[in-house]
This record gives C-alpha cells, structure tokens and sequence, in this order.
C-alpha cells in the first residue's frame, strides 16, 4: 500500500473514526485502506446522488437475513462507502454448494412486494451505472415488464440500439407474461444485479456478495443472472439451491426471460451486441 493517505484515506478515516494510515488504489471508485488498528477497509467512492445510500442499505438487508455472507458496513455518507474487505480465496465445489443453500435462504427471507426497496433505501436506485426504480407492485409478471423491461427497451429504442421494429419482439413477450411467467411466487430478497463479478470467493471457504441492487423479486431472476457471464461450479450451486428450495418445473426454460432485464440494462450502456442478446432471448422465449 501507499505510504500515505489520500481521499480515500480521509473518508475512511472521518467514517470510521480511526487514522487512515496507508491506501492502495484499485480503480478510480474503489481504494483499500489501512487504519491504525490494524483493519483494511474497502473505500468506494458513488457515482452519484443516493447510490451509496442504496447500496448500504442493500448490503444491509441481505446481512440482515443471516444466511449469504456479505460484508459489514462501516460507514457511508452521501459520497462515501467504507465496508469490510474480504480476504481471497478460491472457488472449490464445497463453497460452490454451501453458496446454492445460501442463497436459497436469502431468497426465502422474502421482501414485503416485488421491487419493494431495502429498508432505508431509495425508490429511484442503480444497478450499475444505471438508472433502476424500485416500485412495488404485487403481481410479479406486469411489475416485471413495466419496472425492469420496457424502461430499458424504451431507452435503447430512443438511443438507435434496438430498433423500433425489432422491439416489438420484446413488447409481445411484455403481452405474454402472465402465460410464460410459471407458477406464482412470493418476493424473494434478491441481490439484483447477480453476475459473478458480484461474488467474491473468500478465504474463510464461502461466498461473499457485495454491490447489491436489492430489491423484492423472482428468484430466478438472480439465478439467471448468475448464470449469465459464467459462474464458477454454477450447477453445484444450482443444485444445491435447487435441494434447499426446490425450483418450479421449467425453471431452465424461463432463463432467458429473466435475462432480458440484465440484458437491455447492458444494452442501454454498452451497445448493440447486447441488443441482439436480447432480442434473441426475447425470441426463444415465444418459441417456447
């Protein structure tokens, strides 16, 4: 590490109330820093107004649960976030299943609607970059496609990636929802923005989440984001999870539906490969 604190430092240090004595950057948002008590704190630094706010709370709510292991908040203010760091380690099979009946548990600690916010937290939040409200609604189907889909597509039509023609494809499986939805479920507690980037294997043998967008929702909507980029021992964690709180019959098939949300988000900020993702999910969805 640095042998002298800089921003970072000087947050960690006026959020934790202990001398920042070192820090070593690792992005331009994100900084390690020693204290004089002999803890490394991860410093974040937001992106805009509320979503530190956001992301605290989210942290918050999924340890409030005491099943996934996520890390302690111990600090935030309007700009800053200061949280536990957590030491690395490696992906094995036993970590793999341990974090399927985790995250099963979290999903069934529950949340009061679907897209209802953390306690604390934000209706207007991020996920990534990017703008997410979090309106709640009851019937997941008709939340789902105005909440997460259709904001996104209306973007990425107005921004030239998806044309107009081609979003009438996702605007049908918008129609069908209520049919190729499956059986009804409860809110899950989810994550929300669960790609593998988002799970830190630690040293201590499990798996660690961190830059939540939490919100209520369908379970399978975080596994199929989890399986999005690729996951290490993804069908150990599945699984297991599928052990610990049996999936509905189908569930495989419905993946590219809930992968639309993630993938018109991507759309939205990085261009027209992840459009033609979509649309091509949005396609085998009414093939099916």
């Amino acid at each position: 590490m640095s042998g002298r604190a800089g921003d970072f430092g000087t947050a960690a240090a006026r959020l934790t109330g202990r001398a920042a004595t070192a820090e070593r950057p690792l992005s331009g948002t994100l900084a390690e820093v020693a204290l004089d008590d002999g803890r490394v704190v991860m410093v974040k630094r937001g992106d805009g107004p509320g979503t530190v706010r956001a992301e605290a709370a989210g942290l918050r709510w999924l340890a409030g649960a005491g099943t996934v292991a996520v890390p302690r908040v111990h600090g935030e203010d309007e700009r800053w976030l200061v949280t536990e760091r957590v030491p690395a380690g490696r992906a094995d099979a036993a970590a793999a299943e341990r974090f399927g009946r985790e995250l099963a548990a979290l999903h069934t600690a529950g949340a009061p609607a679907f897209g209802a916010p953390p306690p604390g937290g934000p209706r207007d939040a991020t996920i990534g970059p990017a703008p997410m409200r979090n309106e709640p609604g009851d019937d997941w189907p008709r939340w789902y496609a105005e909440h997460r889909v259709l904001p996104y597509l209306r973007r990425a039509v107005d921004d030239g990636t998806v044309r107009p023609a081609e979003a009438v494809v996702v605007e049908r499986v918008c129609e069908r929802l209520p049919a190729l939805a499956g059986p009804p479920e409860p809110p899950a507690r989810l994550h929300g923005d669960l790609w593998s980037g988002n799970v830190l294997w630690g040293a201590d043998g499990r798996a660690w989440l961190i830059d939540p967008a939490a919100h209520g929702g369908h379970r399978e909507t975080d596994l199929a984001m989890l399986r999005l980029f690729g996951c290490p021992h993804l069908e150990r964690i599945l699984a297991a999870y599928d052990e610990a709180a049996p999936l509905a019959d189908g569930w495989r098939e419905r993946v590219g539906l809930h992968q639309l949300f993630p993938l018109l988000v991507h759309a939205v900020l990085f261009g027209r490969g992840y459009a033609e993702q979509a649309l091509a999910a949005a396609r085998a969805a009414l093939a099916g």
